[in-house]
């Protein structure tokens, strides 16, 4: 494992010289013309997780995705030889989207044997091939295998479907990821197939929602029921025991006293009652030792872990359990917001309510984030159009606030030059 370098007591931010300490710009969560530059740049070469292949468990399985920044609609299956491969969701005969119910915009997921297009019932195998042509003769020397459907760079690590909208991936999955997410791949993710999904349209940047699970200094504050004073630093703050970079994608480690040794006021009713909550189930169950790259920094006790991958997702882990967000960009103040909790399977009916009031609190949490970011939003770009004030001081504890910013910064004027930036 890498031997991460280990920062002088006090200062995390100061450990990486090329963040600087300044304050630093929010402009590129307000430019409709910034938006733009990232489509191009990120969301069309970064690789990009899409889902898990239990949404794909049998030959046939399918769903799509709709990535509305990079304008376009992805086809994922599961092939008669049990590959996962990706596909552009159109059809090659006079551009029809191929696969979808009652409103095309909406994501869809089945099984089939073939797909079929609505429109003129072109036929296309599960390996993306096209195997009939209604009224095949009145066409002009149609060459069927040139018009299979137009494959996607897909890969899976871990368990997770990765695409690459990119003619040719600038880097492949692995080297993308890097050694720090790289040594989660251990991790059982494969036994944690009890899925709770939620998914919400926000009127803010895809930045911002993730600025907000990226730092916990607005935790006392926001949620202050949280992080009562027995986990909070004398001068009634809370700070992380662990942040961590690896290239484009960061991480922070959470420790402090375990949320049921704390006094009932701290917590909701039905918490005391399921003695499940917010950070799971209070018996979690034994998952065996953790791989290297969870809990990075050693951190005794732990609490959790939050690996945010680039550009757009994030994967939380808990005692025996995680949770997935993905950040779906849609205009350069609104974006998607989606939310899978992943358990193992309940074996009884309390271990299934112990789930559902977990994902119900998590949910009463999140909101209280969200909640914030329209206000965020508005104001950024109010002080931004009426008063130029586009910089803003950053502390040690949002060091990922600052790299995050960073990372996309880099990428946008990698890809279209230094003016951009």
């Amino acid at each position: 494992m890498t031997d991460w370098p280990k920062p002088a007591a006090g200062s995390w931010t100061e450990h990486y010289p090329d963040l600087g300490t300044g304050p630093m710009s929010f402009e590129d969560s307000v430019s409709p013309e910034f938006y733009e530059l990232e489509r191009t740049a990120i969301f069309e070469r970064a690789w990009l997780n899409i889902g898990r292949v239990e949404q794909l468990p049998r030959v046939g399985s399918y769903f799509t995705k709709e990535i509305a920044i990079a304008r376009t609609s992805i086809l994922v299956v599961r092939g008669r030889d049990q590959e996962v491969r990706a596909f552009h969701n159109v059809c090659r005969h006079r551009g029809n989207k191929l696969v979808w119910s009652e409103f095309p915009r909406e994501e869809v997921s089945g099984t089939c044997r073939q797909f079929t297009c609505k429109y003129h019932g072109w036929r296309y195998g599960l390996d993306g091939g096209l195997n009939f042509v209604q009224q095949e003769g009145e066409f002009f020397g149609l060459d069927k295998g040139e018009f299979g459907l137009v494959p996607v760079h897909c890969e899976i690590w871990a368990g997770f479907v990765f695409v690459n909208l990119a003619p040719e991936p600038p880097q492949t999955l692995t080297e993308f990821l890097g050694p720090m997410v790289g040594a989660l791949a251990d991790y059982p993710f494969d036994r944690m197939t009890e899925r709770y999904d939620f998914k919400a349209e926000n009127a803010s940047n895809w930045k911002l929602f993730a600025d907000a699970f990226q730092e916990y200094y607005h935790v006392p504050g926001l949620h202050s029921q949280q992080v009562p004073g027995a986990v909070r630093k004398p001068d009634n703050g809370f700070t992380c025991a662990h942040y961590q970079l690896d290239g484009p994608h960061r991480m922070v480690s959470t420790g402090g006293a375990r949320r049921w040794t704390l006094p009932p006021e701290f917590m909701y009713p039905i918490e005391r009652v399921t003695r499940s909550g917010l950070v799971g189930p209070w018996e979690s169950p034994d998952i065996g030792e953790l791989p290297p790259g969870i809990n990075p920094g050693r951190i005794d006790p732990w609490g959790i872990d939050n690996f945010q991958i680039f550009p757009n997702v994030e994967i939380l882990f808990y005692r025996g359990w995680y949770l997935i967000y993905r950040y779906w960009p849609t205009s350069h103040n609104t974006h998607t917001f989606e939310g899978t909790l992943c358990y193992q399977p309940a074996d009884s009916v309390r271990k299934r309510i112990e789930h559902e009031v977990s994902s119900v609190v998590f949910k009463e949490f999140a909101l209280q984030d969200a909640g914030m970011l329209t206000g965020t939003q508005t104001a950024l770009e109010q002080a931004y159009r009426t008063a130029g004030i586009t910089d803003y001081p950053v502390n040690d504890q949002e060091i990922l606030v600052r790299h995050f910013h960073k990372a996309v910064a880099d990428w946008v004027g990698a890809f279209h030059g230094a003016a951009a930036r």
